[in-house]
């Protein structure tokens, strides 16, 4: 068996970060039907950078701290069964195989709240001997950014968020350690810590490649394992009620002035000064 790095990389269809976002009849969340999904575009760079992991492995020389080879990238999701399609354009960018725990459209939407999901992820992880988990920091439907902190907290792993930078290597006294780099107000943080350990990505954490037709061809000849929520003992409870979802108001147009005096005036008509 391999001693590599055994990494999941969970990922979320969402409705397309390119679509504007429309309110139900019932005002009670988003219209999704015959809207178009995508994968979450923070998990295209969680899947990006297990990728890249394997490749710098592959490209590493003998010597302090190499890095360590990746022995599986597993993609994971759960949702109805359209969410079949961004695992497969998952496997195309590069992941080894994919697990399924496929729900219902109205589950998804009303039972799938980040604790549960990362109770979920907390028996795939103990399911799959995963060393590293590689996710968004957060999906662009409900901008939670719960889930991995929750799943560190579940599995007792150290956690570092918001990574801008990552970098593993294997230490000369045996098993792994991650170095994170991250934007803060006012500058950069690194944290370092040893694996296993929860990793969420951010916007500068790379640029994700485009599946070429060759590997979404191959993609269909992948792996995808079709799961339950009991398979995990976990069950749908819906703790979070949305009262009522709005429309912002629409922002009125604009005035122009004819120079800084004219300027200084409007603003104190307008309370402003």
């Amino acid at each position: 068996m391999s001693t590599g790095l055994r990494i999941l990389v969970p990922i979320k269809r969402v409705i397309d970060y390119a679509v504007k976002p429309r309110v139900n009849k019932s005002r009670t969340g988003i219209e999704t039907a015959g809207v178009k999904h995508s994968m979450n575009p923070f998990d295209e760079l969680a899947i990006e950078e297990a990728v890249r992991l394997r490749e710098r492995a592959a490209k590493a020389t003998a010597g302090a701290g190499p890095s360590p080879a990746i022995a599986d990238i597993l993609a994971f999701s759960a949702g109805p069964a359209k969410a079949a399609d961004v695992l497969r354009t998952a496997m195309a960018m590069g992941a080894d195989r994919s697990v399924h725990v496929q729900v219902s459209e109205e589950e998804a939407q009303t039972g799938l709240e980040p604790l549960t999901v990362a109770k979920l992820l907390a028996g795939v992880v103990r399911e799959q001997k995963s060393d590293l988990v590689i996710m968004g920091k957060q999906s662009i439907d409900d901008d939670a950014s719960q889930t991995g902190p929750i799943l560190a907290g579940l599995l007792s792993w150290p956690q570092a968020t918001q990574a801008a930078k990552l970098n593993v290597k294997t230490l000369e006294a045996g098993g792994h350690e991650a170095t994170v780099e991250k934007e803060v107000d006012g500058g950069t943080e690194t944290v370092k810590a040893k694996l296993p350990m929860v990793v969420t990505a951010d916007l500068r954490l790379n640029e994700p490649r485009y599946a070429s037709l060759p590997n979404i061809m191959k993609a269909k000849k992948k792996p995808m394992e079709k799961k339950s929520l009991a398979d995990y003992g976990v069950e749908l409870r819906q703790r979070m009620q949305t009262v009522r979802v709005e429309e912002p108001e629409q922002r009125k147009g604009g005035g122009k002035v004819e120079d800084v005096d004219g300027m200084i005036g409007r603003l104190k008509e307008l309370g402003a000064l």
